[in-house]
């Protein structure tokens, strides 16, 4: 059974794409997918996050201060001004700038951990990582959210700092509390933790897709470059911010990932509830996932290649 989950957690971008491609060419399949299955899902993907860790990942952070700093930082700054910068290039509409903005300043995206893994990266930093940016996303994402994407549309920071909290923190430390006190339970329901976030990204996006057909059929093109422009820009430089600092290659690879690959299904669910008028805000949530994947699959190929020591 679990050589079956880990063929099919594998296979994610594979479900993804699939599913959000019959979405768009028939809509009614995934319509049902409203905003409260999109909260729900992502709610417990998280949890399944959490029932992976233990009091001892947190303590990893007292043992790599340095690297857990200068990744912390480089998410939470390089990103969010990199979709600022995205949006003012590319002379985006509103409902698409607030969408990549809202990507930009959310936290790290699960998936970067088997991309840091097969791009031969520090996986336990990755791991740490995408914890804290996930623990103080309801701080930070509403912070740059709105005063990014405060010239678009009104932000209410308030609201996405209580649905973040709902979506991310609650989840996540709940998991960690019945890992500790109920270990065994925990490992029980936690070995399935990576598969129900698989499949709650592919529905989320299948429900969005289809939510957004109309919207995504005359802006597609935009969407796809905008997505791409944000992921290469945030691979780039957080791989580059890291090797000017003279850190080990193994770092470098391990921040360029965290950077580059954000939390799209938190970007599209929040995007769903503080956005709903604005389809391409969601919708640039979707292509963020599909392409940062890209991206981040064919880094790890060519990494996978080169020992870090090279």
């Amino acid at each position: 059974m679990k050589r079956f989950f880990d063929w099919f957690n594998n296979l994610y971008p594979v479900w993804l794409v699939t599913l959000a491609v019959i979405a768009f060419f028939k809509p009614p399949v995934m319509l049902w997918f409203n905003s409260d299955w999109v909260f729900w899902s992502l709610a417990a993907s998280m949890l399944g996050m959490g029932l992976t860790l233990s009091l001892g990942d947190f303590k990893a952070i007292g043992r790599m201060p340095g690297s857990v700093a200068l990744g912390f930082i480089a998410q939470y700054t390089i990103m969010p001004l990199a979709g600022w910068a995205t949006a003012k290039m590319l002379g985006l509409e509103p409902g698409l700038a607030v969408g990549i903005i809202l990507v930009a300043s959310c936290p790290g995206g699960m998936a970067s951990n088997m991309i840091s893994y097969l791009a031969r990266a520090n996986v336990a930093l990755s791991v740490v990582l995408t914890l804290f940016s996930t623990l103080l996303a309801f701080f930070f994402t509403p912070m740059w959210t709105s005063t990014l994407a405060g010239a678009y549309v009104p932000v209410d920071a308030w609201g996405l700092c209580k649905s973040a909290l709902q979506l991310t923190v609650a989840p996540v430390v709940l998991g960690v509390l019945i890992r500790w006190k109920l270990p065994r339970t925990a490992d029980r329901i936690g070995a399935a933790g990576p598969t129900i976030a698989v499949i709650a990204f592919v529905c989320v996006t299948g429900g969005i897709v289809a939510a957004s057909a109309e919207a995504i059929a005359k802006h597609f093109g935009v969407l796809a470059l905008a997505a791409l422009v944000l992921h290469v820009l945030g691979f780039g430089v957080g791989y580059i911010l890291p090797k000017v600092l003279r850190y080990p290659e193994s770092i470098a690879r391990t921040v360029s990932i965290e950077v580059g690959m954000q939390n799209g299904g938190m970007a599209a669910s929040l995007a769903r509830i503080h956005f709903a008028s604005m389809p391409l805000a969601a919708a640039a949530g979707v292509f963020s996932g599909v392409m940062q994947n890209i991206i981040g699959g064919i880094a790890a190929a060519i990494w996978k290649r080169r020992p870090p020591s090279a």
